[in-house]
């Protein structure tokens, strides 16, 4: 027997069942759950550092955004290379705020402020404070970021200036008060203006450190835990100091920010010894602010002025063996300048006949270049000059002339110079 049809066994005119109430919780989950995974906004990890805390430590964090720092298309990536300088500031749980700063007058461009860190506050699972803590520093890390990309608002840069802005914005902390710049010192303009700096004397950083603070630019750092990070480490793509001036650049700041000052009670300056690494490539910036460049004084020769009596004796074109050590250090000076070139000029004083000047200076020239050479410096010229044009020898610190044999002495020299180009 055939089966009936099973549409013939239903009720003429039936409609079809209506969906049930599960089968709607159903599709509207589904719904719900494509969303979350589609168009749904995501959870700000960062949000609870928004909400207000009365903390006492304060932290403020300004990246230098000049154009020696950011490079013309991939500039230091502090974001990623101070994960324990941020460490510690979260440990403290500060308040923060995040800057960063260019121009000849520190213009500071805030991509944060007072941003919470206590990771511990209404936070008593240790599970979830540890969770919180990494929040805290990838949090911090991202803002660091952001502010090493912002665009200079204008060219130049003025690190004393930005120090200064930096701790007045810490004035209302009840509590300890932290300042983190992260610069390559290379200031362009106030009166830390490096780009005519010859980075190699002691005397000239003193006399900076003098300048600026008879001009009152020396910001006023007691009770301020400053730490400068990424001192003579400019981008890639920028001149570069040599390591000798990096120490030098490195001494210059330790005098402006107080920190080898046994007379400035209260100031805590630390040059952290951080290697900042490199950012990715980014698009060139649009219409950039022109920005002065600091080129180390590479045209100018670093000269070393050797006394006639220390090298030679009366009339004698001989290199004396007690002169040696110190052509040794000149030689490994000038060794280990990469790309330099070595100048030997030789002079005499005018007690010699007119018709030997020339010749005697030439032969003591040459004695010198050959001790070079032997001491491994390759490219050496050697010129005599005869008599010198003048004494480039100061006065004694009394402000008194030299005396007849102190300008003969001057007079009857070799200028060993180390030229970098």
């Amino acid at each position: 027997m055939t089966p009936p049809d099973t549409a013939a066994l239903r009720a003429p005119g039936r409609r079809k069942a209506a969906p049930t109430l599960a089968g709607a919780l159903v599709t509207v989950l589904t719904a719900g759950l494509l969303s979350a995974c589609g168009d749904a906004p995501r959870l700000d990890a960062c949000a609870w550092m928004k909400e207000p805390v009365d903390t006492a430590g304060r932290t403020v964090v300004l990246v230098d955004d000049s154009a020696s720092v950011r490079g013309r298309t991939a500039g230091r990536d502090y974001a990623h290379s101070i994960g324990r300088l941020l460490a510690e500031v979260v440990d403290r749980k500060d308040m923060v705020s995040v800057g960063s700063f260019s121009g000849d007058s520190a213009q500071i461009t805030w991509i944060a402020k007072d941003r919470s860190t206590d990771w511990i506050k209404d936070n008593d699972n240790a599970i979830n404070q540890k969770k919180r803590k990494q929040q805290a520093a990838d949090c911090l890390t991202d803002l660091v970021g952001k502010a090493e990309s912002a665009a200079p608002r204008s060219g130049g840069s003025n690190v004393l200036a930005a120090l200064t802005a930096g701790v007045s914005s810490l004035d209302a902390a009840s509590g300890s008060r932290s300042l983190l710049v992260l610069t390559d010192g290379l200031s362009t303009t106030g009166c830390a203006d490096l780009r005519a700096a010859a980075f190699r004397d002691t005397s000239e950083s003193n006399a900076i450190a003098r300048v600026c603070a008879a001009r009152d630019e020396t910001p006023s750092l007691t009770g301020v835990d400053l730490t400068l990070a990424g001192l003579g480490q400019p981008a890639t793509d920028q001149p570069a100091p040599t390591a000798a001036q990096r120490t030098w650049l490195t001494a210059l700041w330790r005098k402006l920010c107080g920190a080898a000052d046994p007379a400035a009670p209260g100031t805590s300056c630390t040059l952290a010894p951080t290697a900042i690494g490199t950012a990715g490539q980014r698009a060139p910036d649009r219409n950039p602010p022109q920005d002065p460049v600091i080129r180390y004084a590479d045209d100018r020769p670093e000269t070393y002025q050797l006394p006639g009596a220390a090298l030679f004796d009366t009339n004698s074109s001989t290199v004396r063996p007690q002169a040696l050590p110190l052509l040794n250090d000149v030689a490994v000076r000038a060794r280990t300048t990469p790309g330099s070139r070595v100048a030997v000029l030789g002079y005499v004083d005018p007690r010699g006949r007119p018709d030997n000047n020339q010749q005697l200076s030439q032969a003591r020239a040459n004695a010198v270049k050959k001790v070079l050479t032997g001491l491994g410096v390759t490219r050496v010229t050697a010129h005599g000059r005869g008599l010198p044009t003048g004494c480039s020898k100061p006065a004694d610190a009394a402000g008194g002339r030299m005396t007849a044999e102190e300008k003969l002495q001057c007079d009857r020299r070799v200028d060993i110079e180390i030229i970098r180009k």
